[in-house]
């Protein structure tokens, strides 16, 4: 048994990210509209295009893509899916991967690269200025100095609106923040990889929004009988539904994108922004490692 998806479903609440302005914090991953590994064309293309026009008919209003998915065909999905844009809609992209084949992320920081490709990201995605660029890595072999000093140079430049990062520590969050505002931080978190809690923490306080990559990663708690499956058993939702509801819950910034090829596993997704968990369950959820 799961929630149901209406036209009228409820949305999530909202955020209002520095240089972005108001989103629903429930948003849409675009990772896994390309092909197997993160590379090349999806099985379907059509489908791909669908189950991107159907997110934002459910309400979505908050995208998060790379320059490396595909590399470049997800953000080429995106743009055949949905320009002209309709108001309110943002997207995010993200550079500093370059892609040697499937499965393989390679970080490249160096300031010539980054700069190509958000220029590149502002062709493939048919835009002016990007809503939010967001740098992938940190290259460790790049002084992070001159990697945040470009990314300053392009919002100077009006290329992009906002800027974040991903899988960062909360010092290179303070680093970075003496070059520009970060409006957003995107590292792994979910129910049993907690291991960003001060990041998350960090981001509650600064008001910067927290995006969790493999939000639904549950592992053994949605086991049968495990504490996932019977708290959704209680709620009548999905053992993913319930894993979202309780990332919407656990802080006021945090932005969960789960991403999938499927219109019925977005449906089902988004439908989490209707799953209320009661103090016991949510207690019982954060004791669950």
């Amino acid at each position: 048994m799961s929630h149901e998806t209406t036209e009228h479903q409820e949305v999530s609440a909202t955020i209002d990210l520095p240089g972005v302005g108001t989103v629903h914090r429930l948003g849409f991953g675009a990772m896994r509209i390309v092909g197997d590994g993160v590379w090349g064309e999806p099985a379907d293309r059509a489908a791909a295009v669908a189950v991107v026009r159907r997110a934002v008919e459910l309400g979505v209003d908050f995208i998060d893509t790379a320059d490396s998915y595909g590399p470049n065909i997800s953000e080429e999905i995106l743009a055949e899916a949905l320009h002209p844009y309709p108001a309110g809609l943002k997207i995010a992209t993200k550079v500093g991967f370059t892609r040697t084949g499937p499965y393989q992320w390679i970080p490249v920081g160096r300031p010539e690269y980054l700069r190509q490709q958000t220029e590149l990201s502002l062709r493939k995605l048919k835009v002016d200025a990007l809503d939010l660029l967001q740098l992938h890595r940190i290259d460790p072999k790049v002084d992070a100095e001159e990697q945040f000093g470009v990314l300053r140079e392009l919002l100077d430049e009006g290329k992009v609106k906002a800027l974040g990062l991903s899988q960062v520590s909360v010092a290179e969050l303070e680093q970075a923040g003496k070059h520009f505002t970060v409006s957003t931080v995107q590292n792994r978190y979910n129910l049993t990889d907690r291991s960003s809690e001060d990041v998350l923490d960090y981001a509650g306080e600064k008001g910067i929004g927290f995006i969790p990559w493999a939000p639904i990663s549950a592992g053994e708690l949605a086991r049968p009988g495990g504490p996932l499956d019977e708290a959704a058993k209680r709620l009548g939702a999905t053992t993913s539904q319930v894993a979202l509801a309780w990332l919407l819950r656990r802080s006021p910034v945090m932005m969960p994108i789960p991403g999938t090829g499927s219109v019925k596993h977005l449906e089902e997704n988004l439908a989490a922004a209707g799953v209320v968990l009661d103090d016991a369950t949510f207690a019982e959820l954060n004791d669950a490692r």
